[in-house]
């Protein structure tokens, strides 16, 4: 009986983890290219308000891409992450992974309308309330993000470097996470590298999951 050989994998250019990954990193480079105004984390009210003063389309849009868009693909990849753990054998990981993913997506969505409503808000009061409760929630997908990269560095269905990235990840977003939590201004420059290798991952594992299926 002839068996004929197994088919090697092609890669595909055009699937949803892929395009989800792509569109993540894209997202949020035009989102930050806005200019938006940034206060610092410990702005009072009437700072926040100031800084805001004419800029309502430009903060609103700055949250929408990175904020509310990006709820959607963290949320398609680590689906991606969590079925291809699934594939591998490790459904504890799998698990982990997937509920980790939906609290930082969940939390995303969250701060996109939190976002919307700060930037329409000309009370010193409301501005300061919803500003700090969207940068602590930051702390706290930030840390639900780090377990993304934890899990995805324990898994062995990712490539060696994008387990590496994910190691990395999880340790500087760990670290970013615990200074947007504690409103930590000092530190804050600690987010930079985070959010760098946050794209690296999200962007690598969308693509390498959704080109061969992984």
């Amino acid at each position: 009986m002839h068996v004929s050989a197994a088919a090697p994998v092609r890669p595909r250019l055009f699937t949803v983890p892929a395009v989800t990954g792509v569109a993540y990193a894209l997202s949020w480079v035009a989102g930050l290219s806005l200019g938006a105004p940034s206060p610092k984390l410990t702005a009072s009210g009437s700072e926040i308000v100031t800084a805001f003063a004419g800029h309502e389309g430009v903060v609103a849009a700055q949250f929408a891409l990175t904020e509310g868009l990006p709820a959607a693909g963290l949320a398609i990849v680590s689906v991606a992450l969590a079925r291809a753990a699934r594939r591998d054998g490790s459904a504890g990981t799998a698990r982990t992974l997937g509920i980790a993913g939906a609290i930082a997506a969940t939390i995303s969505l969250i701060q996109f309308v939190l976002g919307v409503a700060l930037s329409r808000t000309t009370a010193p009061g409301t501005a300061h309330l919803l500003f700090q409760a969207g940068d602590r929630l930051d702390g706290v997908k930030m840390l639900a993000l780090a377990v993304v990269g934890a899990a995805a560095a324990a898994s062995g269905a990712l490539p060696r470097w994008l387990r590496y990235a994910g190691a990395a990840l999880a340790v500087s977003i760990a670290a970013s996470g615990v200074v947007y939590l504690f409103l930590l201004q000092s530190l804050a420059l600690l987010a930079a590298p985070a959010l760098i290798l946050l794209l690296v991952f999200v962007t690598g594992a969308g693509v390498v999951l959704g080109r061969y299926g992984r």
